[in-house]
């Protein structure tokens, strides 16, 4: 297995990727799309998600594909964006058909980043507006960390973000991540200094760290995120608050898999998010991937290659959690430090 041409999920052939994000707002949306509608699941193992449409995905629903994925920022409110994404599919004739009717299907899923230190005074939601605008952006070469719905996000111990990455396997399939990162959790051991998905990086594309030298269990340190949440609401409980976190993802191949499969590449996947954050699915975390299948490479031996492509999945999750966060940029007003920033 090596990264693709980009190491980013658009190595999936058909899939395009765009980013939009307020500075001021600290907050932002990005939104996958396809050059055709495309088969795809979810599996959600945190306590605290929140979602648009992901009962459809379920491999008994009779929606036979979607037309987009949205990542947003907003908690709930960030939920708006994908209406947005949807009024521009419309515009542009896509969507399900009934009869004369098109209806475009967009499952999406957010993020807290209400406690950020981004002006949240808004009038009139942000959102709808953001979607629509990550839509207009959508491309093969998209922008990681502190861009779309990582714009805001927020990691135990720095600023969180957007990342992404790709394999090829060796039987010509390729699979890729999408990751928003804003995990009650850290990505980087107690010390600070090096990932806990150190052991799956290829090269340097995560700043070449390395495994943590310490050996054995090493109690972690005091959260930065509960403590800035807390400054910032005014005395949130001390659990950061119930859905206050959250990662959210999206796996992609070019395997022609069902909806059944999908799942289980979905639940796979979720084995890279306990690889590179520790605590990961807890109550206070909306844990979620979407698994999607672009149908252009027919397998050969189904259920082996579904094993490796769920764990391909899961490696390329890992990497794009941690590529999310070495890629963050400070701005001002930030209530955490980017990695780079602690070093």
């Amino acid at each position: 297995m090596q990264p693709g041409p980009r190491n980013l999920i658009t190595d999936v052939a058909g899939l395009r990727v765009g980013n939009a994000q307020d500075e001021s707002l600290k907050s932002g949306t990005t939104v996958l799309v396809g050059d055709a509608p495309f088969v795809a699941s979810v599996a959600v193992q945190g306590g605290a998600p929140g979602t648009r449409e992901t009962d459809l995905l379920a491999p008994d629903k009779s929606a036979p594909g979607v037309d987009a994925l949205v990542l947003s920022g907003g908690s709930a409110f960030g939920l708006a964006s994908a209406q947005g994404v949807m009024d521009a599919l419309h515009a542009a004739g896509r969507g399900f058909p009934v009869l004369s009717a098109r209806v475009p299907l967009v499952p999406a899923a957010i993020l807290f980043d209400l406690l950020n230190g981004g002006d949240k005074a808004w009038d009139t939601n942000p959102y709808p507006a953001l979607g629509r605008a990550a839509l207009d952006a959508a491309a093969a070469d998209f922008a990681m960390g502190s861009a779309g719905a990582g714009t805001g996000a927020q990691t135990a111990q720095h600023k969180g973000g957007l990342g992404s990455a790709s394999l090829l396997l060796p039987d010509g399939v390729t699979v890729g991540a999408l990751v928003a990162v804003n995990p009650l959790g850290s990505v980087t051991t107690p010390s600070g200094r090096h990932f806990w998905a150190a052991s799956a990086e290829f090269g340097e594309e995560y700043g070449g760290l390395g495994p943590d030298p310490a050996r054995g269990w090493q109690a972690p340190p005091e959260s930065r995120k509960i403590a800035a949440m807390m400054r910032a609401g005014g005395g949130a409980d001390a659990q950061g608050g119930s859905g206050g976190n959250t990662t959210i993802a999206i796996v992609a191949t070019d395997a022609a898999l069902t909806k059944a499969q999908c799942h289980r590449v979905a639940i796979a996947a979720h084995d890279g998010i306990a690889r590179a954050i520790q605590p990961a699915h807890t109550p206070m975390d909306g844990d979620l991937v979407f698994a999607l299948a672009t149908g252009a490479v027919p397998l050969a031996a189904p259920d082996l290659q579904l094993a490796g492509i769920g764990h391909a999945a899961s490696l390329c999750l890992a990497r794009a959690i941690a590529r999310a966060v070495w890629a963050a940029t400070p701005a001002p007003g930030d209530t955490l430090p980017t990695l780079r920033e602690a070093l």
